[in-house]
């Protein structure tokens, strides 16, 4: 079970160096073994990184990912879009947007196409901030996958660029 932060409760598996992918035995069918294995992995780097952004900056993993997409959007974008953008609900994105606007982060801007809107963008020291951070992420994601090479990677990254557009999976629910 995971709590607001999307932190996974059950230590005591994780401390044995277990993952979501132990649970598979060999009468598993091939579509759940690949999807626990990616999940597995996923988690494992989501988790470290959480853990370093609280770590190294004092902030959590949604608050890097909501300043992350302002950054690819400097004119702001929508709360919902974010929430959108971020898969989480307009709550979620509309707390964290509160508290980063308290810190000066963020603000909330007349949206430009629709007057009666709002969007939020990155402040000066938001970007700073940001700019910051997403620098030294990037240096820790290299780090984690140091050991892949190259070449794996950009099979992997083939690989799973083909498994997505073949998903079959209702966007409209």
């Amino acid at each position: 079970m995971k709590d607001a932060e999307g932190q996974d409760g059950d230590n005591e598996r994780r401390e044995a160096g277990l993952d979501l992918a132990s649970r598979l035995t060999p009468d598993h069918h091939q579509s759940l073994k690949l999807w626990l294995r990616m999940l597995s992995c996923t988690v494992r780097i989501e988790n470290e990184i959480r853990t370093r952004l609280r770590a190294a900056f004092g902030v959590t993993l949604p608050r890097f990912d909501l300043m992350a997409q302002l950054e690819r959007h400097p004119d702001g974008l929508r709360m919902g879009e974010l929430s959108k953008r971020m898969m989480v609900t307009g709550g979620n994105v509309t707390g964290i947007t509160d508290q980063l606007e308290r810190e000066k982060l963020v603000q909330r801007v007349p949206d430009p196409s629709d007057r009666r809107a709002w969007a939020v963008r990155l402040t000066p020291a938001g970007r700073a901030a940001f700019a910051e951070m997403a620098a030294v992420h990037e240096r820790w994601i290299d780090e984690m996958l140091a050991d892949i090479p190259d070449e794996d990677k950009a099979a992997l990254i083939g690989l799973l660029t083909s498994m997505k557009g073949r998903l079959r999976i209702d966007e409209g629910r």
